[in-house]
């Protein structure tokens, strides 16, 4: 006789989970903070209201980890770009810059959800604290790789500001990219920022 799988399993919390933070991060891109309620991302997941307060405990908790998990999707999207480039640091530095440029990171919708992440950091001291996690790590990372490029070189390099610099550059025109793509294209962006990392790392 064939088994008869059980109708719940362990697994079904984990995939209700993702289901409902898929659903807050399309609704915080389509109606912002104001918009993003119990009710709304229920509706969105057809689901129960009940089961976010189950799972999350309230909207606030169930935004606060899908700031997490958007920022953890952008950083497995660089994690894999900047492993596929290989062992050489150029080419990781390289991959680590483009993959900003290219999907899934270079989305008008993610940017939409990051602008609601974004209202509510000076406001919120837990969204405050989830926003300094996911920029210092992606920092560490441009630091690291920098700092392996300068090796290669036989450079000095200041990469703590070089990180800051850089990834400032890498954000405005991600930005301007996403609000405005007919501005330029993005093998041009990823072009100014190579430029940038070739002047920092000649120590101009």
């Amino acid at each position: 006789m064939s088994e008869i799988r059980p109708k719940f399993t362990r697994e079904e919390p984990e995939v209700r989970k993702a289901e409902l933070i898929a659903a807050t991060a399309a609704c915080l891109a389509g109606k912002g903070v104001a918009g993003t309620s119990v009710r709304e991302v229920a509706a969105r997941a057809g689901v129960s209201p009940g089961l976010i307060r189950h799972y999350f405990g309230g909207i606030d908790n169930l935004v606060l980890e899908t700031y997490r998990h958007v920022g953890d999707k952008v950083a497995r999207a660089v994690d894999d770009a900047v492993a596929r480039a290989g062992e050489d640091p150029d080419a990781r530095l390289d991959a680590f810059l483009a993959a900003n440029f290219a999907p899934p990171i270079l989305d008008a919708d993610l940017l939409s959800t990051w602008l609601a992440f974004w209202s509510l950091v000076r406001r919120d001291e837990a969204v405050r604290a989830v926003h300094g996690e996911i920029y210092a790590a992606n920092r560490r990372q441009l630091e690291s790789l920098l700092a392996a490029a300068a090796a290669k070189s036989g450079r000095s390099l200041d990469v703590r500001l070089a990180a800051v610099g850089i990834t400032a550059l890498v954000d405005g025109l991600w930005l301007e990219l996403c609000l405005d793509p007919a501005t330029f294209e993005p093998g041009e962006a990823v072009g100014l920022v190579r430029k940038a990392v070739q002047a920092a790392l000649a120590g101009a």
